[in-house]
């Protein structure tokens, strides 16, 4: 059965993760999505390490589910297809620094004439106006503009340090992919397209807020750091491997001080109320660790469990896709890829009972669809080998099956 989105047509002009992160996600949900790149090498990614079959692991796994077509947009002819792709397209979506996009052509004023009742998406770094909007971006920069270093460092007076893992990208991605669905349904009820802007800057800030700027939520009320963080982390070491405890209610704090043989901290006047435990935070973790340290991760998981406190393993990236919890919701797939062989990788996370998403084809060599899609356009032979002869196309003339 087709997934949630088919029927829409989103052409994808994106690079790297943001972008084409948010339209992987789209495909995966039926969306028919055209990835327009330069025949030269196309999208970044493509030339990153980690590489079999001529694919790295990066391309694949932001770009399934999706068409390739390699044109190059400078030569005017090379336009004039990028153009004929957009008509009767849903979605035209572009990552590029801001005003680039109209200097290519396809500016918004141009793509609604062709199109007048597209979704017209633009993913920039830092936004589209200000002192930042034209400086070039990567994730680190915009995790360190946003507070997420200091907060990951514990505390603002702290040693500030990344999240060793693109959060910025990844999280633009994917609040994308939301605001795309949530303008097509907009549509449908009012028939106008929009143009929905988005950067990572502002999309990492909202994410912060529902959870680590409470320091900052009252007006005139500031105070310097937030309080209830600590220098410790909730990863413990036992006498064998690391474990992650967490408690917050007056009941889980009375189980855990239980399973720890530790009643007399259900008495101790620091640990008493909730407000209590996060404003003696460090003493409580650090009173934890200490149990924790004398006696084995599994002794201390199976004693946790009994108790209904929250645990669970710490495991590594080798180890995740065997974990008992992650076979039973079965989120990680195998994948037939004709060119890179064997592939695994995540489902799409959200399961829809009616409209089952599929995965109808690995991620796509560059221009691999690109003859299929100007065949369909209306070009002959003729042409089509023309353009191909002068760099206006590019990519392999076979087609790869869905999977």
């Amino acid at each position: 059965m087709a997934g949630p989105l088919a029927g829409f047509r989103v052409i994808d002009m994106t690079s790297v993760i943001s972008g084409p992160l948010a339209t992987m996600m789209l495909a995966d949900q039926g969306a028919e999505v055209i990835k327009i790149e330069n025949p030269s090498g196309g999208d970044f990614t493509r030339a990153m390490a980690n590489r079999q079959g001529g694919f790295s692991a990066s391309f694949l796994n932001n770009n399934r589910s999706k068409r390739s077509v390699a044109v190059n947009t400078k030569d005017p002819r090379g336009m004039v297809l990028a153009k004929k792709l957009l008509e009767g397209a849903d979605v035209f979506i572009q990552n590029m620094r801001p005003g680039v996009i109209e200097r290519i052509g396809l500016g918004e004023d141009v793509v609604r004439q062709i199109a007048p009742e597209i979704i017209y998406v633009s993913i920039s770094g830092f936004g589209d106006r200000g002192p930042y909007a034209q400086r070039p971006v990567y994730d680190p920069l915009v995790q360190a503009l946003s507070g997420l270093t200091t907060i990951q460092g514990g505390a603002d007076d702290a040693r500030p340090r990344l999240v060793r893992t693109i959060v910025p990208d990844k999280l633009t991605g994917v609040m994308a992919a939301q605001a795309v669905t949530a303008a097509l349904l907009s549509r449908e009820r009012t028939g106008k397209g929009q143009h929905v802007r988005l950067s990572m800057l502002d999309s990492v800030v909202n994410f912060l807020w529902h959870s680590d700027m409470a320091s900052q939520t009252f007006v005139d009320g500031e105070f310097p750091q937030e309080k209830a963080q600590s220098f410790i982390d909730l990863i413990y070491e036992t006498k064998t491997d690391y474990i992650s405890v967490a408690v917050n209610t007056d009941k889980q704090w009375k189980s855990l001080a239980n399973a720890l043989e530790r009643p007399e901290w259900l008495q101790d006047p620091r640990f008493l109320t909730p407000a209590l435990r996060h404003a003696n935070i460090n003493d409580r973790l650090g009173m934890t660790q200490e149990v924790l340290l004398t006696r084995a991760a599994k002794e201390w998981l199976e004693l946790l469990e009994a108790a209904d406190v929250p645990s669970a393993p710490i495991l590594r990236r080798r180890d995740v896709m065997y974990h008992p919890q992650i076979q039973a919701n079965e989120t990680i797939a195998e994948y037939d890829h004709p060119e890179a062989g064997r592939l695994r990788q995540a489902r799409p996370a959200a399961l829809f009972s009616d409209t089952l998403p599929e995965i109808t084809r690995g991620a796509p060599m560059l221009g691999e669809f690109t003859e299929d899609a100007m065949r369909g356009l209306g070009y002959d032979a003729e042409t089509i080998a023309k353009l191909a002869a002068d760099g206006v196309i590019g990519g392999p003339r076979k087609r790869q099956t869905a999977e």
